[in-house]
């Protein structure tokens, strides 16, 4: 019994699939201004594609407003002309070196096609939960081949490795069903 199993390495990669879908459904736009709403917009300017808090100071003065301060002027139309062509939908307010954006009412169909697409971002999360238990189970199959733990210990280790799965995936359920929640308040 020289190399014993640990689940908490496990535990652990789970933890960070949550954050990241945590993360990554922040920046789906509900019907309140968020500044995560601006991550995935990238602006090409010194040579290279930057986001948008590294060229500015961006802030949410209101409930449904966001406001950008650029540092550089010459970056205005730059920023501008990204937030146009990403998938916000929104039209930038330009007022020297300020860009505001005003975040209008969400359609029914509009809310319809964005919990579509934050339940796919949870089936992925729930799949990559899956996907780190089986990599868990396949460790413990090697330990048990190898005799470096024994069947009851692999019994028991499997019934954990389940119980952290669960637990992960109910965890991703209720985030879900939170944000469902907020995208279809009015």
């Amino acid at each position: 019994m020289s190399t014993e199993f640990n689940q908490n390495n496990y535990s652990i990669k789970m933890d960070k699939s949550i954050s990241s879908f945590k993360k990554d459904i922040s920046t789906l736009r509900t019907g309140r201004a968020n500044t995560n709403m601006l991550d995935t917009i990238k602006v090409d300017c010194y040579g290279q594609l930057m986001p948008i808090e590294q060229l500015a100071t961006v802030s949410v003065p209101e409930a449904r407003l966001i406001s950008i301060q650029v540092w550089d002027k010459t970056n205005v139309a730059l920023i501008d002309s990204a937030i146009q062509k990403s998938e916000l939908g929104i039209n930038p307010q330009i007022d020297s070196q300020t860009i505001r954006l005003r975040i209008p009412d969400l359609t029914e169909e509009r809310r319809k096609d964005l919990i579509k697409v934050l339940k796919n971002m949870s089936e992925k999360s729930k799949i990559s939960i899956r996907n780190i238990r089986r990599e868990a189970n396949e460790e413990l199959k090697r330990k048990l081949k190898d005799k470096t733990i024994s069947e009851d210990q692999n019994k028991n280790f499997e019934k954990i490795i389940q119980k952290i799965t669960d637990t992960s995936i109910d965890n991703i359920e209720k985030i879900t069903s939170e944000k469902e929640k907020e995208i279809i308040q009015i």
